[in-house]
């Protein structure tokens, strides 16, 4: 009625998947993001976030499934941004306010399955305020990568798009 289990036949298969499991489980812990430590890293974090979410909200419509906002970099890095101009820091942190709130709505369609969530989005705002924190960091990295080298950053040149 019932066989054995002979688990000696199945030790070429076992010996090929467990290296595949350890190989896919070490190369998502090696892929995870480093913190950044100096200023040129957080700013060219930030920098490659906004100029994401810029793509995102440039293909953002009514119908369709919108992908949501990058915020990462920002939550990693607000507290250590006092390096950057008080003027920046409060466009950075209006950009990632309403990054936060695109978020939050287009959650709210998906789990309401409405679209009518969508249609509170100020999408005109929200490219405006990405354009000006964009532009802000764009300087700050031209200017500090240049004083500082072209090592400085360990990122190579993200100026574009």
């Amino acid at each position: 009625m019932f066989e054995s289990c002979d688990l000696g036949a199945d030790n070429s298969q076992w010996s090929t998947i467990i290296p595949l499991i350890v190989l896919v489980v070490l190369s998502i812990v090696m892929r995870r993001r480093k913190s950044e430590k100096t200023p040129q890293e957080i700013a060219s974090s930030l920098f490659s976030d906004i100029n994401n979410n810029q793509r995102i909200v440039e293909g953002f419509s009514f119908q369709g499934r919108p992908k949501k906002l990058q915020l990462g970099s920002w939550q990693r890095n607000n507290a250590k941004i006092d390096f950057l101009e008080p003027s920046l820091r409060s466009s950075l942190a209006s950009t990632f306010r309403l990054s936060e709130d695109f978020n939050m709505q287009i959650e709210s369609a998906k789990t309401y399955r409405s679209s009518s969530y969508l249609e509170g989005i100020s999408v005109d705002k929200l490219k405006r305020s990405m354009e000006e924190s964009k532009q802000g960091l764009e300087d700050w990295l031209k200017s500090n990568m240049q004083q500082t080298g072209p090592d400085a950053g360990h990122r190579g040149c993200m100026f574009g798009g």
